[in-house]
């Protein structure tokens, strides 16, 4: 759903949670959302991933772009592994475009979006929130089984039966709960471009899997190949320091 104007007098803007992990698609996401018109509360977890550098990056962004409010959330994914993102597995690097898009990587985390979306939901509902806003994609993506139209329509329909704000909703003009997938359907290049319209400093963002100091990206694992392919099929200057 997407807000009415909010520029008519004395109309407050709708509050929307936004999934900001501080990497290229969430911090688009949020801007996103701020250009329809949302006040964005961002949400962030620290989830046992190998690396604290997307949480710095979030940060950044999350002030940079005038969120309402920045939670970060401890949470403990490393607890079952089953990640090269949580264990101590290998991140995959220097794979084929075809590699990347061939079967789920080791680099999935069991059930992370589930869990994400249920924590967010959450907290909308503390915050009278209706609207959730996810930077997951279909197109140019890793493979993971939790990034698909089929898990958010799943998931959407399962808010708004398994909260009271969905629950009271139903049968009225009030909205239910909306998960909001804007890149969904998006090339890396689209969101690149939409991003830089909306001036997304894609210099503090991180997506890299396996970082080195600061905002320094391998360059050479799927994450950092993706965005690689993003700018230059955008046609914009990329101002990530990659490693290679």
């Amino acid at each position: 759903m997407t807000p009415q104007d909010t520029t008519e007098p004395n109309k407050v803007a709708p509050k929307a949670v936004i999934l900001l992990s501080g990497g290229l698609d969430s911090a688009t996401c949020l801007a996103i959302a701020k250009g329809e018109g949302f006040m964005p509360h961002a949400l962030t977890f620290r989830y046992g991933q190998r690396h604290q550098a997307e949480i710095a990056a979030a940060a950044r962004i999350a002030e940079a772009e005038g969120a309402a409010g920045h939670d970060v959330i401890d949470i403990d994914l490393a607890q079952f592994g089953g990640s090269a993102l949580t264990a101590d597995i290998d991140v995959p690097k220097g794979r084929s475009e075809d590699d990347i898009k061939d079967g789920i990587p080791v680099t999935y985390v069991p059930a992370r979006n589930t869990v994400f979306l249920a924590l967010a939901l959450a907290r909308a509902e503390t915050l009278a929130a209706a609207d959730i806003f996810i930077g997951v994609n279909a197109l140019d993506y890793s493979g993971y089984p939790d990034c698909r139209p089929e898990f958010i329509a799943a998931f959407e329909g399962l808010a708004n039966l398994a909260t009271k704000a969905g629950v009271e909703a139903a049968g009225t003009d009030r909205p239910g709960i909306t998960i909001h997938a804007p890149l969904i359907e998006m090339t890396k290049a689209e969101i690149v471009s939409r991003g830089a319209e909306l001036g997304v400093d894609y210099g503090q963002t991180m997506s890299c899997y396996d970082p080195g100091g600061g905002l320094r990206h391998c360059g050479r694992c799927d994450a950092c190949r993706l965005r690689k392919k993003g700018f230059a099929g955008a046609g914009i200057d990329d101002p990530t320091d990659y490693a290679a």
